[in-house]
């Protein structure tokens, strides 16, 4: 059975940090690419980092020179560090984890509040 279960959600003032991590079981850690996506209600579920196989990493511009995705493969978790965070990052964030264009799995989800 497959698991994707993220942590490290919470409430944060703007100018602030937090780290997600999300702790994969039942894949093969390394044969995936993992993401990180966000949404909030009544809108679409937004692509923030990606991290290939071979580490490459890729960010929305929104979030460019403030996040950071990184994989630790010996430990099958993916983080997010996020710094200088802003009200509009506040979201519910996902885990994604894809093998192929047909497998792909996601977590439930941490809520992230970026408020004063």
């Amino acid at each position: 059975q497959v698991q994707l279960v993220e942590s490290g959600g919470g409430l944060v003032q703007p100018g602030g940090s937090l780290r997600l991590s999300c702790a994969a079981s039942g894949i093969i850690f390394s044969n995936h690419v993992m993401d990180w996506y966000r949404q909030n209600p009544g809108k679409q579920r937004e692509l923030v980092a990606t991290v290939s196989t071979s580490g490459a990493t890729d960010y929305a511009d929104s979030v460019k020179g403030r996040f950071t995705i990184s994989r630790d493969n010996a430990k099958n978790t993916v983080y997010l560090q996020m710094n200088s965070l802003k009200p509009e990052d506040t979201a519910v964030y996902y885990c994604h984890a894809v093998r192929s264009v047909i497998i792909d799995y996601w977590g439930q989800g941490t809520q992230v509040t970026v408020s004063s």
